[in-house]
């Protein structure tokens, strides 16, 4: 899949959710790159786009374990019920080194999963995560400025 299509993708899956749910699941939506430890935003939407990456490394909470341990593949995700405000709520690995994090800035998962939409809700995020599974995120890496990951 090209960085165009997983796009479109997270945008239908963003619509389903929240129109499942009834409002807004997550109002942050981001790409991100983690290739040889720099963070790189490719695709943002959401309430904070200068101030996402500048505070990347403080959202990732306790999430930074899970998305740094390597135990997850193209279509694998976590999710964290704990976190608040900007904390970053999930992640969704997209491709070697490539995760969608997902957010909400003003709820968090452990709140939102209270109301019984949240079940109907997450129907398009499976969805979402089984097709990235069968094509992952692929970019054309710029190899003068890294290495195209292995």
């Amino acid at each position: 899949m090209t960085l165009e299509e997983i796009g479109r993708q997270i945008k239908v899956c963003k619509e389903q959710m929240d129109s499942r749910y009834g409002s807004t699941v997550f109002d942050e939506w981001a790409v991100v790159s983690l290739i040889e430890n720099r963070a790189r935003v490719m695709a943002y939407t959401g309430p904070r786009n200068d101030d996402f990456l500048k505070n990347f490394a403080r959202d990732l909470g306790s999430l930074r374990t899970a998305l740094t341990s390597g135990n997850f593949g193209p279509g694998d995700f976590e999710f964290t019920r704990h976190n608040t405000g900007t904390g970053y709520e999930g992640f969704l690995v997209l491709g070697v080194g490539l995760y969608l994090i997902c957010n909400n800035t003003s709820d968090s998962l452990d709140s939102i999963a209270k109301n019984p939409r949240w079940l109907v809700a997450q129907v398009p995020f499976g969805d979402l995560a089984d097709r990235v599974r069968t094509s992952p995120l692929e970019v054309a890496w710029d190899t003068r400025i890294f290495n195209k990951p292995s």
